[in-house]
Parts: structure tokens; sequence; C-alpha cells
């Protein structure tokens, strides 16, 4: 059958996002940041928050919510109208009877003009209010971490054309957010930590208002800042329109530079539209250079292994992600061994903050290099990229960060010699656990019972044998066939090891990981799953874990959860023990294509599509529940995940190359046995960049069977076709 199983319904967004560079803005639906909130809503910049409260009342009465939407990760629009209110007058307004629309964009500032229309035979005059706050958490306390101490709340600043609320903070920075009006309002009531205005508007039957806002965040302003200068002269409104105008042209731009794909699924392709334009909203500038950020709104910052796993899956993409985001990581590579920050010489940090508990050394984030598998994420991206791109230029540029990352490997990475990459926290306020499932406790046994450290995961032992497979292709590459030959030696060797430690004979499976007295958990987990990409088992081993994979305990329907329901330890509703992450089942699709279990693998990736399918925008979160799927409804949501998640985002592409087959060798670009899913029957490619060169591909789907076909083709590489 071709049809879905599922209607897709519009699905209202809990909160709506902006981002561009280090600024974000999350609000309601309907556009407001409630005061005192705590749950993530404002606007950010430098893990700091700028802006807590927006409110707008309409005669003294909230507005009603219509309809909200973000338009390619940049451009928000929101429709409001009236509850019934009098006017000073005593007229009545009726319901629905005023339209209030918000249109918002980033732009180095957040820009937003409030259009109203009046609908009634009579004109109406009220008064607009709007409260405006800034609390200046950092994004830490914004997620629950208490302080001892904060800073203190200055008295705000008024300006000829605005207002700023100002805070100095125990690292003795100011930060201040220029509130800009235009036209300006009629009345206005500062205090230490808000901002009461209010606007007199008097709307004529069928007439337009306009009002236009700048909120500018700030740190250590001068006065010319606060003054705000920097407009050029234009007024608000037209410098709205130029800004928007400016956003929009920067992500054609982007999507010129990505490989274009479109589907006879309308839906499909809207889906990989909105994976695009999250990718440039992602992909942030800093001093240092570019990298792909995590995640919004917690994670808006750089982390290692997410920048690394991201890269990896948006290869077919656009691969200067990777090659950006390797140089960003280069530049922090650890140099010293610093217990207190756990960096050791050759690591690659986990995550790097700027907001002033960082300055202030409240948290280790400075950057923090707890995290066991992003050094090993980091030579595998370096041979990935070099195997799309053939970059030699760029290989030799990170050849001696390379070289310092595989020697971490062997002397930090094994510090107890066992020939396996293992990890024990190390300072107060840092990870315990410090895999990709890094919550306290997300590593246990059967029982239940958190393992005792230094833990080794299965999946890093697999990571690793491809790194060292990596490895020593790219020092062949380099003329170094001898240490190459090491690098072969040693990665078998770690096969077999791998195989007698890690296979259980009593489940006839992996396990999860071996603990401090190197005892083997046999936790049954979704990262058992994550090897299967790495090429570390032998075919009949591969199929046992896939099979275990798709039992009714591990698969909910909707995807692979990360733990067995049969677990003691397992939560649905858990971050890391019985949820649903599609970068994880993603990353176990490419493993299913490499062992050609192709119909487990056109199930997974349906089950995505069909759970994208129940969240705004078909956008997957960073994770979902891991109930099992109901004839009835959809995915349950997680309440707290990043939206959008990169490596969420990454996981609707690396789905659609594990589908296609899609690999790079040294040669070329080969296309393996493709696929296409029953909801897709034809497909093209243009513009995807391979070596020096790029071409596009046509694909189609015909009584079960998929054709390949190259379209065209520029530059000096060959493409194979397999079907």
């Amino acid at each position: 059958m071709d049809e879905l199983r599922i209607v897709p319904k519009d699905v209202q967004a809990e909160t709506e996002v902006l981002k561009e560079g280090e600024l974000f803005l999350t609000t309601l639906p309907d556009g407001e940041i409630p005061d005192g909130n705590m749950g993530g809503l404002g606007l950010y910049y430098r893990d700091t928050r700028y802006l807590s409260c927006l409110e707008h009342f309409l005669a003294g009465t909230k507005p009603v919510l219509l309809s909200s939407s973000t338009r390619a990760s940049h451009f928000s629009q929101i429709e409001l109208t009236n509850m019934e209110f009098k006017t000073a007058g005593g007229c009545v307004v009726p319901l629905q009877t005023i339209h209030m629309r918000l249109l918002r964009v980033l732009r180095a500032s957040f820009y937003q003009r409030v259009r109203l229309i009046n609908y009634n035979l009579f004109p109406v005059e009220f008064n607009l209010g709007v409260v405006l706050g800034a609390d200046y958490r950092d994004i830490f306390e914004v997620r629950g971490t208490e302080r001892k101490r904060r800073g203190e709340m200055l008295f705000p600043v008024k300006q000829k054309s605005g207002f700023a609320l100002r805070y100095r903070g125990l690292d003795g920075v100011i930060r201040a957010t220029l509130f800009l009006f235009d036209p300006g309002p009629d009345q206005v009531r500062l205090e230490k930590d808000k901002i009461y205005v209010e606007f007199s508007l008097f709307l004529p039957p069928q007439r337009k208002v306009y009002l236009t806002w700048r909120v500018l965040p700030l740190l250590d302003p001068g006065e010319h800042h606060l003054a705000g200068t920097d407009d050029g002269g234009q007024a608000l409104t037209a410098l709205f329109t130029a800004r928007a105008i400016d956003q929009a042209r920067s992500y054609r731009q982007w999507q010129k530079e990505c490989t274009r794909f479109q589907s006879d699924n309308e839906i499909y392709n809207r889906i990989l539209e909105v994976a695009i334009t999250d990718l440039r909203s992602l992909y942030t500038t800093y001093p240092e250079g570019r990298i792909i950020e995590a995640g919004v709104p917690w994670y808006a910052a750089p982390f290692g292994r997410d920048a690394l796993i991201t890269s990896w899956q948006t290869l077919v993409v656009n691969p200067d992600i990777a090659r950006e985001s390797l140089r960003f990581l280069k530049h922090y590579q650890g140099k010293e061994v610093d217990e207190a920050r756990e960096e050791e010489p050759g690591k690659i940090l986990h995550e790097l903050r700027r907001g002033e508990m960082a300055a202030c050394k409240e948290v280790l984030h400075t950057p923090y290099y707890g995290s066991v598998d992003a050094t090993l994420w980091f030579v595998i991206l370096i041979g990935a990229y070099y195997n799309w791109t053939g970059d030699r230029a760029f290989l030799e540029e990170m050849w001696e960060p390379l070289r310092r990352a595989l020697a971490w490997c062997r002397t930090y990475g094994d510090f107890d010699g066992d020939g396996f990459i293992e990890y024990r926290g190390k300072t107060e306020g840092g990870l315990t656990n410090q895999g990709w499932k890094d919550s306290w406790n997300a590593v246990v046994d059967r029982e239940g019972r958190l393992a005792t450290p230094p833990i080794a995961l299965v999946e890093v032992q697999a990571y690793w044998y491809l790194a060292l497979k990596h490895a020593e292709r790219l020092y062949r590459v380099m003329g170094a066939d001898a240490e190459a030959l090491r690098l072969a030696q040693e990665a078998e060797e770690l096969a077999e090891r791998f195989r007698a430690h890690f296979w259980d004979p009593e489940t006839d499976c992996l396990g999860f990981a071996l603990d401090g007295h190197k005892r083997l958990l046999t936790t049954v987990v979704s990262n058992i799953g994550q090897c299967l990409f790495t090429g570390i088992l032998p075919p009949a081993a591969a199929t046992r874990v896939v099979h275990r994979l798709f039992q009714t305990d591990m698969y909910s329907g909707w995807g692979i959860r990360t733990m067995s329901k049969l677990e003691k330890a397992y939560n649905p509703m858990s971050y890391h023990n019985g949820s649903v992450w599609p970068h994880d089942n993603a990353i176990i699709a490419v493993g299913l294509r490499r062992y050609d279990m192709t119909s487990y693998l056109d199930e997974l990736v349906t089950a995505l599509f069909e759970a994208s399918l129940h969240f705004p925008y078909y956008r997957l979160p960073e994770l979902f529940c891991g109930f099992v799927r109901r004839p009835i409804g959809g995915p349950v949501r997680y309440p707290i995940a990043c939206d959008p998640q990169a490596w969420a985002v990454g996981s609707v592409f690396q789905m659609l190359q594990a589908m296609l087959g899609l690999t790079c060798t040294d040669e070329g670009l080969q296309v393996r046995r493709p696929i296409l899913p029953r909801w897709v029957k034809e497909l093209y490619i243009s513009n995807m960049r391979v070596k020096d060169g790029s071409l596009d591909l046509e694909f189609s789907r015909s009584r079960g069977r998929t054709c390949c076909y190259l379209v065209r083709k520029e530059g000096d590489f060959r493409v194979t076709i397999e079907i």
C-alpha cells in the first residue's frame, strides 16, 4: 500500500522560536513572554536572558490568539484579536473586531512590527499597553541552578528615542537591553527590571495603524549604544523592512549553497525545507569561527559531540558545516591537564559557555571537556569530510590536531591500559556520565543500580574502531604507510577484544558497558544499535543486534527506545531511559543500511516520518516519550525538548542518505541499492557537492523497485550506481 497510515493535521507549536547568530527568542504561540516565567521563554544573548517579560494589553485586556507561524526559521507572524472591552468614553467594542498582527525578525536585534485594523463601523480609541522586562538570568539559572549571589539591577536609562534596562553582573560586566519605539509611547513608567509603556491609539474603520519596536542586547554599552545611534537615521519601520529583506536574502543564499531536494510528497518537501533553514539558524559565527550549535533553548552554544555528529549527518547537504565546525573545535583542542575542567592534551571540548556564571567560574564550561566520545567523533568527521570532499589542503591543516586526538585516545581515553576508551567524572559540578547519554542515571545495570566508574560504553568502543579505520586511510593519503599499517592492526585487535568482552553469551547480544570492575552490564539499550554503522561486528552478530532492537520492548512503533520496557530503570518519560531520540534512530538507520537490513530500515524511517507529522512544522524534536504507538493519536512530546535541535534536524538527511545508499569513497560517489519509501515515488537531488564538483540525481520507484539516474555531473570524480 502507498497510503500513509495517518492523516497529518496542523499542530500548534508549544512555543515559537526565532534564532539568528548568538541571539534567540522563545515565546508562547501568542508572542507573549509572561513575567516571572522560568520555562526558558525570553530573548537570549551570550547565555543571558535580556528580555524576560513581553506582554501586550488592548484596553487592559489580553489579546486572543488566532494563529502563529514561523517561516524559514527566521521570521514569525502572529495573528491576534480583541476580547470585548469598553473605551474610556463608554463605547463597547465587540469581540473580534480589532485585528492585531505581530511580525518579528532577528537580525542583530529583535524587531517587532505591530499592525492594527479596526473592523467596526465606527472609530475606536483605546490604549495599547506593553510590559517589558529583563531579569538578566544566566541560562543555567533558568534551567534551575541556584546562585548564592546575583549582581545588581541598575536604574533604567532614558534616551530621546527609547529606554534601556541595565544590570551589573558579578563579573563586573554591565548588560543592557535597549528598547526603541516608532512612534514613541505616550506614557512610560520605569522600574529597575521593567518598563511599562502605553500608546494612545485612534483607529478609524478599516484603517491600518503601525508601530515598530526594536530590542537590542548590549554588553558593557557606551552612551552611543544606549542612544541607539547605529540606526543610521532610519525610522524603525524602514529599518524593520530592511532587516527582514536582508534576513530573507541571507536564507536564500544559504539554500543556494546547500543540496536541493524535491519529491512528489509535499509534506516530505516541507520537512526537508524546514531542516535546511533550521541548519542555517543553528550555524553560528563566533570570534573564533563558525560552528553548528546544539539546540534551542537550553543548548544554544558550542557542543563538541553535537556539532560533530550533526556535521557528519549533513555532509550530503553542505560539507562547509563540517569544515568550519572542525576548525572551531581545533581552536579549543585540549592543551594541558586541568582536572577542574577535565581538559587533557588533544581532547575535544564538550561545551562552551560565555555568560556571567561562566565568567565567574560558577560553572565549568569555559570550556568544559567532560565528553568521552567527542574526540573520537573529531577523528571520524575528519575522515568522513575527506571522503566527501577530497580536500587535501584541509587534511594537512587538520593533521596535527588529528594526531593529538589519537594520542589522547591512547593515553588519556584508555587510562587503565585495557585497550578500551572509558571515563570517570573527575570534578564536582561536572558530568557523571560522559557518553551521549549523559544524564546522571543513564548508565545502570539490570537492577537499576548506577554503574561504578570507570565506565567503558559499548558504542564508544565502536566509535574508536571507526576512528582507527578512518585514521588508517588518512595516514596512507599522507604517505605514512608504516603508521597506517599499525593503525589497521590496532583496529583489528580492538574488534577482537570488543567481541570477547562486550558480547553476552547468555543473551547472545551486545551488552551496554563494562563497569569499573570490568563486569559487563547487560541492560538492553539502544547504544548497541549505534555500533552497527562502524562495521565492528560480523554480519551474523549485527543481524542479532538488529533483531533485538526491533522487538516490541525496544521498538515503540514510532522509533527505537533508548531502553527496553523490560528493564527496571525503564521510564518512557525519562531523558535517556526509555524515550525515543531521532538522532539515535538515524545512526542506527545507517547501520541497517551497512548490513543490508533494508526492510527494517524502511520501517524505521517510515515510523519517524509519521512521527514528524504530529509535531509543529513537521520538525522532529530532540526527543519524545517512548510510549507504545496506538491506533489513535501521535507520539507523546517530551516537555522540555530542544526544538530545533541540531542532530534531530540532521537526522532527516541522514535517514534519507541511508535509504538511498549514498556513500563517498576515495574515487567518488556510490549509490548502492537505493530504496524510496512507499510515501515517495520520485525524488530529485540537485547541486550535491562531491569532491571538487557537483551532481544531480533522480530517483524513481515503481513496483517496489527504486531506480537512480545520473542527470548531471561536473568535476573529476566517479559515480557508481548499483540497483
